[in-house]
């Protein structure tokens, strides 16, 4: 096998995951789509004939599951095209649209269900629940107890926030029929019509949900901190190779599920050579993508002195006068030009810090008193994958 071929490995094998992975997720959401149209005509029936709000309202839900479960099955289509000229990073984005979509759904059903509990209590009507009734419901509960478990295992094993949600919105509906059933059960035995309230609190409950959802996806959509797992076993991989002393400033862009592209520095000895530095490069990206599945888009370089005993004495001198601040969380990339006269090195600073420039500033000051006849320059770097 030659060296093409050894490279290529990696992308056909991250291709057969990603179809595999869609295949999963549609085969899912069709089970879903079955389960949840049967269980609605079933629920609109006995609600229509119990003439129970709270009935019809479950076999609405249901239908916005199967809807929820439509729009998942889109999405992970779209979300699986191949990249093109206008959307060169691909299409995994699209997953978190569908996963906004279904919040939205969950969302208005709550929404809508409040309104309908509210004109219930305003003009109640008595319903004429059976025991037939209540065990269809009772069924109803259990299967979307295990349909709802099985589609959030699904998608947490898949990384799919749609079917997450979806799995989610299953477990909603299954209390939703309990409650349902609790409060036929309590007619039946006592006379107590309790479905309206019953309908109330649990469209709030929905709503609640609904929030939650939609905030969680646009946190992603907006752009969170790198999960602290995968940057730690990002940055071991790139330290694990000889020459490799540390590495800094990792960014990874989320572009779908998986789908991650990430520039990283990597701090080596002031003594390699360009060939050597292409050849390092270029041997990282490889491995990262082999390992983690992530783009590495572009490796900068950190030059270490090592040929100098006095300089290295001042990177330590300057590490300890520097962390002797407040919320520095790291110091790296130091440097100095003993021809120049120049210190250059990088500092993060913790957002928790109640005014970052101030912490910079005051690190500034006090290296230039401690080395007068040098020019620093210091760089506020930002805690894009600390933990």
């Amino acid at each position: 096998m030659d060296d093409q071929e050894l490279q290529a490995q990696p992308l056909q094998k991250a291709a057969q995951q990603e179809r595999s992975r869609g295949q999963i997720i549609v085969r899912t959401s069709v089970i879903g789509i079955l389960a949840n149209v049967f269980l609605a005509a079933l629920k609109a029936i006995i609600g229509l004939l119990s003439h129970s709000i709270a009935v019809v309202l479950d076999a609405v839900n249901n239908l916005s599951d199967a809807a929820s479960s439509v729009i998942t099955i889109v999405g992970t289509r779209l979300a699986g095209k191949r990249p093109d000229r206008k959307h060169p990073f691909g299409h995994g984005r699209i997953e978190y649209i569908t996963a906004v979509i279904i919040a939205v759904i969950v969302l208005y059903a709550g929404i809508t269900s409040l309104i309908e509990s509210v004109k219930k209590i305003i003009a109640p009507e008595t319903p004429d629940y059976s025991w037939v009734t209540l065990a269809v419901i009772a069924a109803a509960v259990l299967v979307k107890i295990l349909l709802g478990r099985y589609v959030k295992d699904v998608g947490e094993k898949v990384n799919s926030d749609s079917l997450i949600n979806s799995g989610e919105d299953a477990r909603m509906d299954a209390f939703i029929s309990a409650s349902t059933l609790a409060a036929a059960g309590i007619f039946l035995a006592w006379g107590l019509q309790l479905e309206a309230w019953l309908g109330a609190a649990i469209s709030l409950f929905i709503i609640k949900s609904g929030v939650s959802m939609l905030w969680e996806t646009l946190s992603k959509i907006l752009g969170e901190r790198a999960d602290g797992e995968l940057a730690r076993d990002i940055k071991h991989t790139v330290c694990s190779f000889p020459g490799v002393t540390g590495a800094y400033d990792l960014v990874l862009n989320n572009y779908g599920p998986d789908s991650f592209n990430g520039s990283v520095h990597i701090e080596v000895p002031d003594t390699y050579s360009a060939d050597q530095l292409d050849e390092l490069i270029r041997d990282i990206t490889v491995e990262v993508y082999r390992k983690h599945h992530v783009i590495l888009t572009a490796i900068g370089v950190y030059a270490l002195n090592t040929r100098d005993e006095r300089v290295i004495q001042m990177r330590e001198q300057v590490r300890q006068r520097v962390f002797t601040h407040p919320y520095i969380l790291q110091m790296h990339g130091f440097f100095v030009n003993e021809e120049k006269k120049t210190i250059r090195f990088d500092v993060i600073v913790s957002f928790d810090a109640p005014d970052r420039d101030r912490v910079y500033c005051d690190v500034i000051r006090d290296i230039q008193a401690l080395y007068p006849d040098y020019k620093l320059m210091v760089t506020m770097d930002t805690d894009f994958s600390e933990p």
